[in-house]
């Protein structure tokens, strides 16, 4: 007997989502960085152990939308809660709950879900009767069917989540090839790695408004006979001195962010790949609704 469940991961920006995302599913389907709001569009990662399949929704962290780009984030978390079997709140241990997690136990509330709790980054908390006035007061705003005190960089408990997640798995059959990590197309996972490249790599300087599209792959042989994959990879940036930023001097900024990303991408393809990347300007494109849905970014109706 087959079983499936569907579980979206919610909370603020940069409670660790994507992390445990990658964590559960034991591969990179999400990337990771410091900077908030790094998860622009929900994500399936997709687990099958056995005869239970695990479909995880990592979520953008919920926020105030200021622009159109940000208001398909705001809405592809909204959807995301549709129709799942369960959710999970993440909060930071060591930070104060911000009205975005007021917000979404209300929406939990109205949508009578089934939520787990996850109190991450405890590992940070050194007084442990600490933890232990956060969980009264968090389990007193819900009726969270579990709250685990968690660490994902420390693997504190992280066995723990799975069994709680199973509880609300139902017959069924698997919605996904059962070696599948991710449902997410693959140029759009691609775009991805490279701005997770840009983000590690540019540090505070970084320009938010950057957005990654592949324009040519190719799979190809060398003069010798080797197997190579030929990517042409535009950034797009909305400021013609974000464009001078990207390229640094002398063109170094830019080889930096493409020798870090050209070594994930070989791990993912398993040959060389010859990384052509450009840059561009498209002034104010978080606002352009066309646009958006082009890149791949915009939320399911």
């Amino acid at each position: 007997m087959t079983k499936s469940v569907f579980i979206a991961i919610t909370g603020r920006p940069n409670a660790g989502k994507s992390s445990l995302t990658n964590f559960l599913v034991g591969e990179k389907v999400a990337i990771v960085s410091e900077k908030p709001q790094t998860t622009r569009t929900k994500i399936n990662g997709i687990l099958t152990k056995s005869e239970c399949q695990y479909v995880f929704i990592d979520t953008p962290g919920m926020h105030k939308a200021h622009t159109k780009l940000s208001e398909e984030m705001v809405k592809s978390i909204r959807n995301s809660m549709e129709d799942v079997d369960v959710a999970i709140l993440m909060v930071d241990a060591v930070k104060k709950l911000s009205k975005i997690e007021e917000n979404l136990i209300e929406s939990f509330r109205l949508r009578k879900l089934d939520v787990i709790l996850l109190i991450n980054k405890v590992d940070l908390i050194k007084d442990k009767s600490e933890l232990l006035g956060i969980i009264d007061n968090l389990s007193g705003m819900y009726d969270f069917t579990e709250i685990i005190p968690i660490s994902v960089k420390n693997k504190i408990n992280t066995d723990l989540i799975l069994p709680a997640v199973e509880k609300f798995a139902k017959e069924s059959p698997h919605f996904f090839p059962d070696d599948l990590p991710t449902d997410q197309p693959e140029k759009i996972w691609l775009a991805e790695i490279v701005r997770e490249k840009i983000l590690r790599t540019m540090h505070e300087e970084i320009p938010h408004g950057v957005a990654v599209e592949i324009e040519d792959l190719d799979e190809t042989k060398t003069n010798k006979g080797e197997d190579i994959v030929d990517l042409g990879v535009v950034i797009i940036c909305e400021k013609a001195s974000h464009k001078g930023m990207l390229i640094g001097k002398q063109g170094a900024m830019l080889k930096k962010i493409g020798s870090a990303a050209r070594e994930d991408l070989e791990d993912y393809f398993g040959v060389k790949v010859n990384l052509k990347l450009w840059v561009k300007v498209k002034e104010d494109w978080r606002n352009k609704e066309a646009f958006i849905l082009e890149l791949g970014l915009g939320a399911d109706d």
